[in-house]
């Protein structure tokens, strides 16, 4: 009988391990405060799950028990589903940016609320909300304001990477405080783009997508500090489709934050460059909307998937990000 104990108790230390890259989410962001890892992404209020090791995932309350009163306000029809946070830690305090929209539209808002721990069992436990950042308008501007990320320079200053289909990612400075815009919103760049030219109408649609963007599909920028390199990632193509999704992860790379970001191949990710980092495969539909952080000395990325074997659901994935002999991000073990 001992063999099947064994075999028995190897089944269930599997299916423990491997719970944690089985939990259902989209557009993951993760920090680490003290022994616990904490983790934010789409979801009613914004999800949060909290684990020891990266692997066994605990639900915690969600950020917002009733929708922001000023997000109701700007987005007609906004009901509390908040999109693509970002977390991070700047000015002694936890900031967690967020995305409120349309569906299709960039009617789109990007807030931002802040906490001194992420421990709900600390007594100074609280999300104070400071409401809209940046905005965007159908027939005003031609990005969208959702998929934060926050970069800060060597020297303290503050940059958000932004944007989904439209023009583009686009890239703006701001205050000290890293909760407004410190220059015009009018004239802020695109970082990276699917287009050839800026001047170039976005592509047709693909598959019909309700995007009135048109094809322009590129979205969720993440900026990583590796070396001399601020590292751009981003994700191109078609999300949230299940088994028809076809996301995937590209990759550039500046000296500076504005860029420009040169993939390998030495062309702009501004111009349509972009190195491809990860795609799908049989196990995984697409993969997309990626994070990267450095945890005890070692770098990671976070991402979801499409899983093939679960009709395509869209789950975590965490990974060891390695570094090629040039400083190029590999996923060797994907």
């Amino acid at each position: 009988m001992k063999p099947i104990l064994n075999i028995a108790f190897a089944v269930l230390l599997f299916s423990v391990i491997s719970y944690g890259q089985s939990i259902s989410v989209h557009d993951p962001v993760m920090a680490k405060q003290n022994d616990t890892y904490y983790l934010f992404c789409t979801g009613r209020g914004i999800s949060v799950w909290s684990s020891k090791d990266m692997k066994e995932w605990k639900r915690e309350q969600p950020v917002f028990a009733e929708p922001p009163k000023w997000a109701v306000e700007a987005v007609p029809g906004f009901r509390g589903h908040i999109w693509a946070p970002d977390i991070s830690f700047f000015n002694g305090k936890y900031y967690l940016y967020y995305s409120v929209s349309a569906f299709g539209k960039n009617t789109s808002c990007i807030g931002l609320a802040t906490n001194k721990t992420l421990d709900p069992a600390d007594p100074e436990f609280k999300w104070t909300d400071h409401g809209k950042v940046i905005q965007s308008f159908p027939g005003e501007t031609n990005w969208n304001a959702i998929d934060p990320n926050l970069v800060v320079a060597g020297d303290g200053t503050p940059y958000l990477s932004f944007g989904s289909f439209w023009d583009g990612l686009k890239l703006v400075k701001l205050n000290s405080e890293a909760t407004a815009p410190a220059e015009d919103i009018n004239a802020i760049p695109t970082i990276a783009s699917r287009k050839k030219l800026p001047t170039d109408p976005n592509p047709p649609a693909i598959d019909n997508n309700p995007k009135d963007a048109g094809g322009n599909a590129i979205e969720a920028p993440f900026i990583f500090k590796k070396g001399n390199y601020y590292y751009l990632f981003a994700s191109i193509d078609y999300c949230c489709k299940g088994k028809n999704s076809t996301y995937k992860m590209i990759v550039g790379r500046s000296e500076t934050i504005p860029g420009p970001y040169i993939d390998k191949n030495g062309k702009p990710m501004a111009t349509g460059g972009g190195t491809i980092l990860l795609q799908g495969n049989e196990k995984w539909h697409g993969v997309g909307h990626n994070s990267a952080y450095t945890f005890l000395g070692i770098d990671y990325i976070v991402f979801h998937g499409y899983d093939a074997d679960d009709e395509g659901k869209s789950k975590l994935i965490i990974k060891k990000l390695d570094w090629d002999s040039e400083g190029w991000p590999v996923v060797a073990d994907y």
